[in-house]
């Protein structure tokens, strides 16, 4: 069985809606390419790590819809590595309307998203969801999903969708390596899907040492 990964860039309030341009998802959203002031050699190389082994993609229909607009064109140019990965993998679009599925390789998954998602896990070793934040939380939601990269970056917009909304569950996750700043104070975050729920405690049980006075 592969992996499915996450891969999610968010501002501190945790909005991951059009990080990449204006003109990613505009509606009622004035900040699309929010991202792209913050970005640094070292965010830049994290993200180039985070998709070596990738052997297919797994996108909402938005996003799939604005990378087959441009990754088959940028072979051969600076970004020749990356274009290259994506146009050769193939793409699982999840949608339920009727995209228009012309990138080489590109698969429209059926009604029964969780299972399909499954299936996919087992074909596959690394499964990259990109963007996406509908099917994320679906994802999220399901608990299909075994790694969750998330850069988190030094900036609060107020507005925008947002990472977990409406899509989350009471859900443990695992750090798999310590956290990275850049220079311009973006965080990465690589987290593992734990098995159980989150627990409880008391900070103030004897046993903690907490308000004691002795």
């Amino acid at each position: 069985m592969g992996l499915i990964h996450i891969e999610l860039f968010a501002t501190l309030d945790l909005v991951g809606q059009a990080p990449g341009g204006p003109d990613e998802d505009p509606e009622g959203f004035p900040f699309g390419g929010w991202q792209a002031p913050l970005l640094d050699e070292v965010a830049g190389a994290q993200v180039a790590a985070a998709y070596e082994g990738t052997d297919a993609l797994l996108l909402g229909r938005r996003t799939y819809d604005i990378f087959a607009a441009y990754w088959p064109y940028q072979e051969g140019g600076e970004d020749d590595e990356i274009a290259t990965l994506f146009n050769r993998v193939p793409k699982y679009v999840a949608s339920r309307g009727r995209p228009d599925l012309s990138w080489a390789g590109s698969t429209q998954l059926g009604p029964d998203l969780a299972g399909a998602v499954r299936e996919i896990r087992d074909r596959h070793e690394h499964v990259k969801v990109v963007g996406s934040l509908d099917l994320v939380q679906t994802l999220l939601r399901e608990k299909i999903f075994d790694r969750l990269d998330l850069w988190v970056h030094p900036v609060v917009l107020g507005v925008g969708k947002k990472v977990f909304d409406g899509g989350a569950v009471p859900t443990n996750v695992t750090l798999l390596e310590p956290p990275v700043a850049g220079p311009k104070g973006t965080v990465y975050l690589r987290y593992g899907l734990a098995e159980g729920t989150p627990r409880t405690g008391d900070m103030t049980a004897p046993d903690r040492g907490v308000g004691r006075d002795d």
